[in-house]
Parts: structure tokens; C-alpha cells; sequence
């Protein structure tokens, strides 16, 4: 069993000069293309239930298929729990099995922000798991605006939540389906000035790759969240398999074809951020 929280792939990081790929997974045939990657890659990885993810598939039955899937490699998996919005469903994913607990407090005052994040952290490290959290309002690609971290309430966010990372808005949205955009490493690096723990950034697929390299090589930013640019991969590769023979209805044979694609997407993005050969 290879199963890791977020502190076991990110503390090496923080120290090695990489970033670990928090990989959003919708169905297992992501999931196990992500975990195949990592093995490939000798690298960790961040297998990441998000909330449209949890509304397809019950918490439980995602532990249970993170689990699996850790347990068929040797390198570092971790269960994380994306975008978790209550203690109940923060807990729901304890007793699921998961590893490690986002709780999103972004859209709330800072005060109860840090209150309700350091209860999910609170009960996150007493099982022995690993808890990230969120300040700045990360928002979405032709929808709601990111807010911006304010760097001395990510100062105070980090200390007083007690969270082991600490995810950021500095220009990053999600969904974004190109990579014109860019992060504000002024305001990164205010961040990192006053906070200790591992920095991450959601919306990650938006951001340019040589960005994407140099902050994971050379900043506290040790996780990068990646949907959007693995999902186009994932259903380019199965349009090219529904339109390559249109007398097929086998949905095994048809997802099958998304395998190589997705896993070949994945190992771009872990060489990407630097972690290739970690393990």
C-alpha cells in the first residue's frame, strides 16, 4: 500500500524544488490512467475528488477507489478530498478512507474562514491525515472572479488555521481552457514571504508551462491543481474513438481508447512540475 497524505508529498517537494500534480478524477478510467502515469513517472500523486465528481460518485465508493488504486503501485498516492464545503462532508471523506481534506472557506470572512477550517484541520491531523485550505476566492473561467490573497491574511490564514497548505488566488481561475493567462509572482512571493507552509494553486491548467516549471522549481507553490487541460485530452480521445467507428456501442471497448491518451497528458504534466524520478 503506497497511500500518502498531503504532508508526505508535499514537506519533499517544499525541500526538493518540484511541485505534486493534485489530478481531478471523474471515473475511474481517469483515475487509473493518472495512477499508471505516476508509476511511469516514478512520481507521487494527488488523486482529487472534486465536487462534480462527488455528485456522479458517493464519497465512499471514491475512497474505496483511491485505496485500489494506491495499493496497485509504489509510489506515493494521496486521497484528497477537493472543495469540501462542510464539517460533514469533510468527515464523510475521513471515514471514507481519504487521506487528505480541502475545506473551501474562500467565500467567507476571514474569521470564520480560519474557524471552520481549523475545526476540519483539527480533526483531519487527530486521525493522522493532512488538511489544505483556502484564502482569496479562486474564481472561473467566464464566470465568478477570483478575489485576490491578501498576503497578511494568508499570513494569518496559515498560522491560525493550522491547515498544511494553503491554497492561493493570485490570477489563477478554473476552467480555463488555454494558457494565456499568467499568476502574479509579486504577490506570490509577498505570500511566501510571510507564510511557512506549502503554497497551492488551483486553476492550475490555465497557467503557462514554463510559469508552471520555474514556480514549481523555484518557489513555496508545491501542488498544482490540473482539470481542464486532462479532461480536453480525456474527451478528444474518446470523440476520436465514438466518430472512428460508429457501429460500436460497447462503452468498455469505446473508454478504453481514452487509456494511453490520458495516461501520455498526465506524464506531461508530472514532468512539468519536476517531479519525475521523486520516488
Amino acid at each position: 500500500m503506497t497511500l500518502a497524505t498531503l504532508s508526505d508529498v508535499l514537506q519533499p517537494a517544499l525541500k526538493g524544488g518540484y511541485a505534486v500534480p493534485g489530478l481531478v478524477c471523474l471515473g475511474w478510467e481517469d483515475m487509473r490512467a493518472y495512477v499508471m502515469a505516476a508509476q511511469a513517472e516514478r512520481a507521487p500523486v494527488i488523486l482529487q475528488a472534486g465536487p462534480s465528481c462527488r455528485a456522479h460518485t458517493p464519497l465512499p465508493v471514491l475512497g474505496a477507489m483511491f485505496r485500489h488504486l494506491a495499493a496497485s503501485v509504489d509510489v506515493p498516492v494521496v486521497a484528497h478530498l477537493d472543495h469540501g464545503y462542510t464539517l460533514q462532508e469533510c468527515r464523510e471523506a475521513l471515514d471514507s478512507g481519504f487521506t487528505s481534506l480541502m475545506y473551501d472557506g474562500s467565500r467567507k470572512p476571514l474569521p470564520q474562514n480560519i474557524d471552520e477550517t481549523a475545526q476540519v484541520a483539527a480533526m483531519a491531523h487527530a486521525a493522522g491525515i493532512s488538511c489544505e485550505g483556502e484564502i482569496g476566492f479562486v474564481g472561473y473561467s467566464g464566470g465568478e472572479g477570483s478575489a485576490g490573497t491578501d498576503p497578511q491574511e494568508a499570513a494569518i490564514f496559515a498560522r491560525d488555521s493550522g491547515v498544511d497548505a494553503v491554497a492561493i488566488s493570485v490570477g489563477n481561475v478554473h476552467l480555463q481552457t488555454d494558457h494565456e493567462g499568467g499568476l502574479d509572482e509579486a504577490r506570490i512571493r509577498a505570500i511566501e514571504a510571510l507564510t511557512q507552509v506549502p503554497l497551492v494553486i488551483h486553476g492550475g491548467s490555465g497557467v503557462p508551462y514554463a510559469q508552471r516549471a520555474a514556480l514549481a522549481a523555484c518557489s513555496k507553490i508545491t501542488k498544482f491543481n490540473i482539470g481542464t487541460e486532462l479532461r480536453m485530452a480525456f474527451g478528444a480521445a474518446l470523440r476520436r474513438a465514438v466518430n472512428a467507428d460508429p457501429a460500436c456501442f460497447d462503452r468498455v471497448t469505446i473508454l478504453s481508447e481514452t487509456h494511453d491518451p490520458v495516461m501520455e497528458a498526465a506524464r506531461a504534466v508530472i514532468q512539468g512540475l519536476g517531479a519525475s524520478g521523486r520516488v
